[in-house]
């Protein structure tokens, strides 16, 4: 099995990252906020236990956990900079305790917290417990986590290398009559053996009918030539993700399927083409839909065209109908058009890309000219 070379990845800036929530806070007019959601707690922080809250001011971050991270927090804090003081407590009553301690010493009249990651339950309990006024934010640390550092960028780079590396070495399973699910798991087990930490998502392997389901469960389908195979997957690396779809045939493509495929392929580079800092979500999603349309396959493109990439396989921003979000430079967005019917099947292609001042960098590099199988794709 090839061996990917070492990763030389740039450092990520937890540092800046907290200083530029600090001021934040502000503008949002709150005197402290209270993060909950362990996601934005890691790109805060660095941390990445599964108990967790920070509590930052202008003048401190305190991370209140429990006893099993009593090491790993300092550790993680203390690798990437970030000063902050500890309340390692054992009881979620005791952590709510000494966050209302923390925050009356700090003298916190308005005390922000993440309105769409708070429970009801949960902001009653806080709310009677910890004394000031509760201000619901939107967005604070995702509008942050939006645009990448080049730590960010390396991570994710270098996920799109294992998937690639991946797909290279289990493509020939697809002609040896595997099912769904053997060839998810084989692709699965490669990532890792390649030096992924696991799939980025639940990998999705579609063969004949099933691939009109754009998010089919691979199962005990066997694939057989005649057959589309959309495989949409991703490698996860120090946290970030990566994202990728390609279709095959297996055996030589039918009039309908080779058409299918086309139209999709012409829509889908049309769309990278228009990525670019300045574009605007809406827009791009029009680019491909129009394409796509055009052709008269319009109604079978059912889904948005595309969406942000990072710390969750979907975050802002967005590439679709409802939204529009404009893009800027260190965005990392996938494109991803796509056309299902039943008696066909469907075709999807996808890549991930980051958005440059010009124009965007493809981070997923399997060729996609061709939807036959019969050699491993050069990456």
């Amino acid at each position: 099995m090839p061996v990917l070379p070492p990763a030389v990845l740039a450092p990520m800036d937890h540092v800046g990252r907290v200083g530029r929530l600090r001021d934040a806070l502000g503008a949002a007019g709150i005197d402290g906020l209270l993060l909950t959601n362990l996601t934005n707690i890691r790109w805060l922080s660095g941390f990445t236990g599964s108990n967790g809250w920070i509590l930052l001011t202008p003048d401190d971050l305190t991370l209140f956990t429990d006893g099993r991270y009593s090491d790993q927090s300092r550790d993680q804090l203390d690798a990437v900079g970030v000063d902050a003081t500890f309340a390692i407590s054992s009881t979620r009553a005791v952590m709510t305790a000494d966050l209302g301690r923390v925050s009356c010493s700090a003298g916190i009249a308005r005390i922000g917290f993440e309105g769409a990651h708070v429970s009801y339950a949960d902001h009653r309990a806080l709310s009677a417990s910890v004394p000031g006024e509760w201000v619901a934010t939107s967005g604070m640390v995702e509008q942050l986590r939006r645009t990448k550092d080049q730590g960010e960028i390396d991570r994710m780079e270098r996920a799109a290398d294992i998937a690639d590396a991946a797909l290279a070495a289990t493509l020939p399973l697809l002609h040896t009559g595997q099912t769904e699910a053997r060839f998810r798991d084989a692709l699965e087990i490669s990532m890792r053996e390649h030096g992924g930490d696991g799939p980025s998502f639940d990998t999705i392997v579609a063969a004949g009918a099933n691939a009109a389901l754009p998010h089919h469960h691979p199962d005990d389908t066997r694939i057989v030539a005649g057959m589309t195979v959309v495989i949409d997957f991703g490698s996860l690396y120090d946290g970030y993700h990566s994202d990728m779809t390609r279709t095959f045939t297996i055996g030589d493509p039918s009039a309908i399927q080779a058409e299918v495929y086309e139209v999709v392929l012409t829509a889908q580079i049309a769309g990278v083409e228009a990525v670019a800092s300045g574009a605007r979500g809406q827009l791009l999603d029009r680019v491909c839909r129009d394409s796509i349309a055009a052709a008269g396959w319009g109604e079978w493109f059912t889904h948005g065209t595309g969406h942000g990439v990072g710390l969750q396989i979907h975050e802002s921003p967005w590439l679709t109908q409802s939204y529009d979000d404009t893009l800027a430079p260190m965005d990392v967005v996938t494109v991803e058009p796509g056309v299902y019917r039943r008696d066909f099947g469907g075709v999807r292609i996808e890549d991930m890309v980051v958005v440059t001042t010009n124009g965007c960098r493809p981070l997923t590099k399997t060729l996609k000219d061709s939807p036959c199988p019969q050699s491993p794709p050069t990456i």
